[in-house]
């Protein structure tokens, strides 16, 4: 496995047309590989997420079984004067083999929380966002058992409030993506729901949580959803 950061030029046409459609940045992130990857159901497979940081600092995180080559982006939508050459790629598999149960980590992830509501009995379910903070926490707590962590929590003399403030993770950057997409007929509008989660986790079972890293967490992950990166806790 991969782990790959690219920095976007957002002075760029070509980077703001990618920053403005989930489709063609997925299709971007795709081409970056000689062979088209594949996405087996709870497997390895290529997962990426933008972090807006600041104006001047929006940057492309990828994972994937095969290394990438970003030449098309770079020149495209990159600093192509950049040293080395305008990305860096790093060996992620040397990095998953070390994560070990009971380790604290620093996460980030953006993700698409979503279930799937009746609104009466015979009727097809549907598949509908969590819109609040709180849902949108409840989400995160309930990824935990099959993801193999488990979100820190705060001291009690460290909460703030009475209810809802239980957990080290802070929950925003919500954005919708709107966009069309055929399926051999007609194109139809698609929405998706992001939002960012950041905070602190301890892994409870290091092979699950592995085979969660390299595989996502929810749904969407073809539009810049699912990929959660770890950094040392400061």
């Amino acid at each position: 496995m991969y782990l790959t950061r690219f920095r976007f030029n957002a002075a760029r046409t070509g980077a703001r047309r990618l920053l403005t459609s989930p489709q063609m940045l997925h299709a971007a992130v795709m081409s970056s590989f000689p062979e088209p990857p594949g996405t087996p159901q709870g497997g390895p497979r290529v997962l990426w997420r933008v972090d807006h940081n600041a104006a001047a600092e929006i940057l492309l995180y990828l994972t994937s079984p095969d290394r990438p080559d970003l030449t098309h982006l770079v020149e495209q939508a990159g600093w192509p004067a950049a040293a080395p050459q305008g990305w860096a790629t790093y060996d992620y598999s040397t990095f998953l083999a070390g994560l070990s149960t009971d380790s604290v980590w620093t996460f980030r992830l953006t993700a698409n929380p979503v279930h799937s509501i009746r609104r009466k009995e015979g009727e097809p379910t549907k598949r509908t966002a969590h819109r609040t903070a709180g849902h949108q926490l409840q989400w995160l707590l309930k990824q935990q058992e099959s993801g193999g962590f488990a979100i820190a929590e705060k001291a009690a003399e460290r909460r703030l409030l009475e209810r809802g403030d239980a957990y080290q993770v802070m929950v925003g950057g919500a954005r919708s993506l709107a966009f069309t997409k055929s399926a051999d007929g007609p194109r139809k509008p698609v929405t998706i729901a992001t939002v960012s989660y950041q905070g602190r986790l301890r892994v409870t079972d290091a092979d699950v949580f592995r085979r969660k890293l390299v595989s996502g967490l929810g749904k969407a992950k073809a539009y810049g959803c699912g990929l959660m990166t770890l950094a040392p806790v400061a």
